[in-house]
């Protein structure tokens, strides 16, 4: 929670400094039921945790976009799966990696991209789109 902190400050010097944000990675934390196949078994999960959902609030709250939210309100839309229990041929998964963007730069978008189909690791690419 420690980094999370630090990197909030960090997003937003350079935010303040007038440079656009564009936040690429996974974040380790599903942020709402609609990011992991099972919530209610994993609300007691690192991942799942409130403290940790909290900070994408918090994140948010700043002025930052979650980019695939934007183009996609649905559930199922998974960027990691366990591999020990083979959760990828069930799509039991979790959206634990984003592109978040500040404000300004969202209205630039015109795509957001879960490349599920993508094998090779126990997560799959996400991408945005931009003009």
């Amino acid at each position: 929670m420690d980094f999370y902190d630090a990197f909030l400050a960090y997003a937003e010097n350079i935010k303040q400094s007038g440079k656009h944000v564009v936040v690429c990675g996974d974040v380790n934390t599903a942020h709402t039921e609609i990011d992991l196949a099972r919530p209610k078994e994993n609300v007691k999960i690192s991942g799942f945790l409130p403290q940790e959902r909290a900070w994408i609030d918090e994140f948010l709250g700043k002025g930052y976009k979650d980019t695939l939210r934007i183009f996609n309100q649905e559930p199922g839309n998974y960027s990691y799966w366990d591999q020990m229990t083979k959760a990828r041929d069930r799509n039991v998964g979790w959206r634990i990696d984003y592109f978040f963007v500040d404000e300004d730069f969202a209205g630039r978008l015109t795509g957001a991209f879960i490349l599920s189909d993508v094998m090779g690791s126990d997560h799959c690419p996400v991408g945005i789109e931009f003009a």
